[in-house]
């Protein structure tokens, strides 16, 4: 079954939000940085500290800049206010290494099954429907981008995707977006 995005800000806050009121710094910061890269989850949960912070200067780095394990592309990503907003929140409490790490005493990240298990947990807490998993992380960034009115050859460059309709089942289009655009013309 495919994963859906999510496609209500404010059910993307309450995901994120049920982290937070947990005090649970570093899944909440798993959500934030999640939908904030649009990274697939092999890629985030590989995140080291050094990644985003620069230790000489004392703060958190303006970008990201790793190389995918799927494809082997080098990417550079910017770092928005609430990307470094959840570091900021989590950093104190790392454990080592990773910025995901497990609860072990050998430093490794949380393994894909954990993060499912953590975005699971929270969307059945705050009632999202649909199939919500790692994946939806990513294909939520580019839902909220599409509606900001970026192009989709931006978002396919993005993804890396070969083609348009790889992205366009990625923004997770339904009929009530369709409604809304030809609700909202005015065309005499």
């Amino acid at each position: 079954m495919a994963t859906d995005p999510i496609r209500s800000k404010k059910q993307l806050k309450e995901l994120a939000g049920y982290w937070l009121k947990r005090r649970n710094y570093r899944n909440y910061a798993l959500i934030v940085l999640g939908v904030c890269t649009a990274l697939r989850i092999s890629d985030l949960l590989h995140i080291t500290e050094d990644d985003v912070y620069d230790a000489k200067v004392g703060d958190f780095r303006s970008h990201l800049i790793i190389t995918e394990r799927k494809t082997g592309k080098q990417k550079t990503i910017a770092l928005n206010k609430q990307a470094i907003h959840a570091l900021h929140l989590c950093f104190p409490h790392r454990r080592g290494g990773f910025l995901f790490a497990n609860n072990r005493a050998e430093p490794s990240p949380i393994s894909r099954i954990q993060a499912w298990r953590i975005i699971k947990t929270a969307a059945e807490a705050v009632k999202i429907a649909g199939c919500i998993a790692c994946h939806s992380l990513r294909k939520t960034f580019g839902y909220f981008a599409w509606k900001a009115g970026v192009l989709p050859v931006m978002l396919m460059d993005i993804y890396n995707h070969s083609s348009f309709e790889i992205t366009r089942r990625y923004l997770g289009i339904a009929q009530d977006d369709r409604d809304r655009v030809y609700l909202s013309m005015e065309c005499f």
